[in-house]
């Protein structure tokens, strides 16, 4: 059964996740207030971002970088910097 949330990111009434996908409080708020689609959306920069910057997950740095730059997305509406990526016009 899918649930229905109002998506913070996309601004709308979109299908939620199906599960909390981030550990502790910014994962209760993404799971809470982020859809699907949008969740998707910020997984393809990830990508992006670790690969460009060469980033590692062990690492802490990292790790708090990457999370401050997925809130950034999902919450405030900051397209990630990523090298030679440009993000389609609205």
């Amino acid at each position: 059964m899918s649930r229905i949330i109002f998506c913070q990111n996309l601004k709308k009434d979109a299908e939620g996740l199906g599960f909390q996908l981030y550990p502790g409080e910014v994962g209760k708020r993404i799971y809470d207030n982020i859809s699907q689609e949008a969740f998707k959306n910020w997984q393809q920069k990830q990508t992006m971002l670790i690969n460009e910057k060469k980033m590692n997950m062990m690492e802490p740095n990292d790790r708090a970088f990457l999370e401050a730059a997925m809130v950034a997305y999902l919450f405030e509406g900051k397209e990630p910097e990523i090298e030679g990526y440009v993000p389609p016009k609205k």
